[in-house]
């Protein structure tokens, strides 16, 4: 499988595929009455995914099954996904997801277990796509009874306040800096972040989760230097300076600082891909988030760049089809 393309995306995925986290959200987060109903020590990671081939690059999918506590053999599955912009067709995606799920659990159990579908949305604008499936459906009400019809969890962490934000301190750190990574003034909400993290700072497993959160805040925060990032760990935590140096030594080992191409260009074009989609959201609404599948398929950095400096300058979505039409040919 390709690597997720989208920084906000593969950081999601490697903190969420955790199902201690992925079980603190679900009881900080989702429905009392579904959660009561849920024997949550049961909650297990799937190593399927259900994710297309073609959308492999830029989409994730994170599935969990767990046990009822009623004592039904029968398994609940949740099935997460993460959107940093406001995606109109997100019900059409959760439904090949939910297709390709139950024929799973036809083969593997002979059943169509349930299935939760949880949308953590981190967009700067609040979400306001209408839920469920059937509204994308155009044509007259009398078809209506035979299209299909589905509800989803939102997490909309633009409607929480800081205060609100829930959960164990990994959890809460994550849902922080994914909610403000996009604003001008990011560093404070970084130092709040991190000043939760001073115990875990000398946990093996709690350095890990450090490290995971430092690669995503300097590929994706872009208001935000690098003194600014040390200066701002070094507050935080008394070990800063050895706590950076450790982490440090591990990016050279993994050629992440050593000047090999691949990992430089990696870094440049996931910025420059963070910057577009910011720019498309905040110009054009969900509209023109509707160009990112396409963008995510680009490979050249000098496109990339031009198709960036085409969404600072465009007035228009057009004018933006027609860059990308010219550069794309």
């Amino acid at each position: 499988m390709e690597p997720v393309a989208n920084p906000h995306d593969r950081f999601f995925k490697q903190v969420m595929s955790n199902p201690e986290t992925a079980r603190d959200f679900v009881q900080n987060y989702l429905p009392h009455d579904l959660v009561e109903q849920m024997d949550l020590g049961s909650l297990e990671l799937s190593v399927e995914s259900f994710v297309d081939t073609a959308l492999q690059s830029h989409h994730t999918d994170l599935l969990f099954t767990l046990k009822l506590r009623n004592g039904d053999d029968g398994l609940v599955y949740l099935l997460f996904e993460h959107k940093s912009y406001a995606d109109r067709l997100i019900a059409f995606q959760l439904l090949r997801y939910l297709v390709r799920v139950w024929e799973h659990s036809l083969r593997q159990y002979d059943r169509l277990a349930p299935i939760v579908p949880v949308v953590i949305y981190h967009g700067q604008s609040p979400w306001q796509i209408e839920p469920g499936f059937r509204w994308l459906v155009r044509g007259p009400e009398s078809f209506g009874p035979y299209v299909p019809e589905f509800g989803y969890q939102v997490c909309d962490l633009s409607s929480y306040s800081d205060d609100e934000i829930r959960g164990e301190v990994t959890l809460q750190a994550t849902l922080l800096v994914l909610k403000h990574i996009l604003l001008e003034d990011f560093r404070p909400h970084l130092a709040q972040a991190l000043s939760l993290l001073k115990d875990l700072a000398r946990q093996r497993t709690g350095l890990e989760y450090i490290e995971t959160l430092l690669r995503y805040v300097t590929v994706s925060a872009r208001h935000i230097s690098p003194d600014e990032l040390r200066e701002t760990i070094n507050r935080a935590f008394p070990e800063g300076e050895e706590l950076m140096s450790t982490i440090a030594e591990k990016w050279v080992e993994q050629g992440m600082q050593q000047g090999m191409q691949q990992g430089l260009e990696q870094g440049r074009r996931e910025g420059i891909l963070a910057a577009i989609e910011f720019g498309l959201e905040l110009k054009f609404g969900f509209e023109g988030t509707l160009l990112l599948p396409e963008i995510y398929k680009i490979k050249d950095l000098d496109v990339l760049r031009a198709v960036q400096q085409a969404v600072k300058t465009a007035s228009s979505l057009d004018q933006i089809h027609a860059a990308m039409r010219s550069l794309l040919q």
